[in-house]
């Protein structure tokens, strides 16, 4: 009745600027004209309320096939009273259980990466670089990062590197590299578990191939602390302020110990000692983290350790132990960037026959490397190629110095005492490369490797030839990016 009546003064109010409006016309015609006209106004509104509600009272079941999942999205509410029921064991169903997924309804996860694709021209292999002269595609890694809700978080890498596990080469790789979730408390404490980075150095946590300005990783990072490592475990992190212009961030966690069983950790560094994932195999945890102080922007000095015990070669009597400390630092001043990092690690019980008497394996080892980095934009070159030259576009020239020590107690020497197994390496890069936006870089490097004896090993494996050093020199070319 409220309708008619306020449909009925619409229409009258509307009459005068009508056509149908003349001189001679009784109350009566009036009337008439004013019933049909809310009687037709009436029948539309009814008809567009009975659209509405069909429209809303729908079945999933009858969304078009064209939709990108189909019906699938919202596999509940066909029958009233069942969109109520969360989604687990109390659902009914069967073919349709496998799409009882709430990302499906509400997506969380973003996906990206990085990919990286070089190529090297040297005169003999080197540590990084069997290959004297090769393409190759590194590293193609996955992102998966979710915002579960604004306390939950989840973050994961997967990484395939020089093809994956069925490269033509049988050097391919697929890893996941960390598999993370975080209940975030505050900013002073949270809580995280999984498959985690191991914060020793700075390096380990930051090694994407577009963030870094060089080709290949720093050997420290490589051969003392076994980058990218990663372990199974969990703990707490944060950050605290102690001054107004001041930082000071930390995580530490308990991991699974080293997985060292098939031979003893060797002059070829601990990468084969790092990944105990599936199990502790000695069951017993260690101790990492990592400590960063900020006192202002730019400046940045952290330490950070790992301690735990390993599995020795098989033979080998009781347990080892293992400690890695790290030091590493950012110094950054305009246009001018300073960063490093050193390591140094201690082994006990490293007798790779265990046969007493013949301590073969080293118990000391100590890297580091120091770089400087100087980012610059020519302004010609934004005058004569403003598109691929831009605001976002920059240079940067490189240069890093770096040695390693894999026996700093000289312990591995064959019985005549003649010819150590120890490496001693030293690297100098020279390096330029060019991002036209930060999350893309193409780099120009070259490289003065030298081996101060007379045994090299390339990945792990030894070469064991006198005339085999990891000393090539050469340049290399390499493209990076997110995506």
């Amino acid at each position: 009745m409220k309708i008619r009546s306020i449909l009925g003064a619409l229409v009258i109010t509307a009459l005068p600027f009508t056509s149908v409006w003349a001189e001679n016309m009784t109350p009566e015609d009036i009337q008439k004209i004013v019933d049909e006209a809310v009687n037709k106004k009436i029948q539309e509104y009814e008809k567009s309320e009975r659209a509405m509600e069909h429209k809303e009272g729908a079945s999933p079941t009858a969304a078009p096939a064209s939709s990108s999942i189909g019906p699938m999205i919202n596999i509940r509410g066909a029958r009233k009273g069942e969109e109520g029921i969360p989604l687990g064991f109390g659902s009914t169903g069967s073919g349709k259980l496998i799409y009882a997924k709430p990302f499906l309804s509400a997506p969380k996860a973003t996906i990206g990466g990085y990919v990286d694709v070089m190529y090297n021209n040297l005169s003999r292999q080197n540590l990084d670089n069997p290959s004297r002269h090769s393409f190759g595609q590194q590293r193609l890694v996955p992102f998966i990062y979710a915002d579960i809700t604004d306390r939950i978080k989840f973050a994961a890498e997967l990484e395939f590197e020089r093809g994956g596990t069925n490269a033509a080469q049988g050097d391919g790789s697929m890893t996941i590299e960390f598999a993370q979730i975080d209940y975030l408390v505050n900013e002073a404490i949270n809580t995280r578990a999984g498959i985690l980075l191991m914060p020793v150095g700075k390096f380990n946590l930051l090694h994407d191939s577009p963030l870094n300005d060089l080709v290949d990783r720093p050997m420290v990072s490589r051969i003392i602390i076994p980058s990218t490592w990663f372990e199974a475990g969990a703990g707490i992190y944060g950050s605290l302020y102690p001054t107004s212009q001041s930082k000071l961030d930390y995580e530490v966690y308990a991991v699974n110990g080293m997985s060292q069983t098939a031979g003893a950790i060797t002059d070829a560094g601990v990468r084969s000692a790092r990944g105990s994932v599936s199990r502790d195999r000695d069951d017993n945890k260690a101790v990492v983290g990592r400590v960063a102080f900020s006192p202002i922007l730019g400046i940045e000095v952290a330490g950070s350790g790992f301690h735990g015990t390993y599995k020795p070669s098989a033979g080998a009597v009781g347990t080892g132990r293992i400690s890695i400390f790290a030091l590493d630092w950012t110094l950054q001043r305009g246009p001018f960037e300073i960063i490093g990092e050193s390591a140094w690690s201690r082994i006990s019980n490293n007798d790779a026959t265990g046969v007493a008497g013949n301590p073969i394996g080293p118990a000391g080892m100590q890297g580091y490397y120091i770089q400087g980095n100087y980012h610059f934009m020519p302004e010609f070159l934004k005058k004569w190629a403003p598109s691929h030259f831009t605001d976002a576009s920059t240079f940067t020239a490189v240069v890093r110095w770096e040695q390693v020590d894999t026996d700093t107690d000289d312990r591995t020497r064959i019985a005549s005492n003649t010819l150590g197994n120890r490496r001693e390496l030293d690297r100098l890069t020279l390096g330029l490369n060019f991002r036209p936006i930060e999350d893309t870089v193409f780099k120009f490097d070259w490289q003065f490797n030298t081996q101060n004896n007379a045994k090299g090993l390339v990945n792990g494996g030894d070469l064991g030839a006198a005339n085999s050093p990891l000393n090539g020199n050469g340049f290399l070319v390499q493209a990076a990016t997110y995506f």
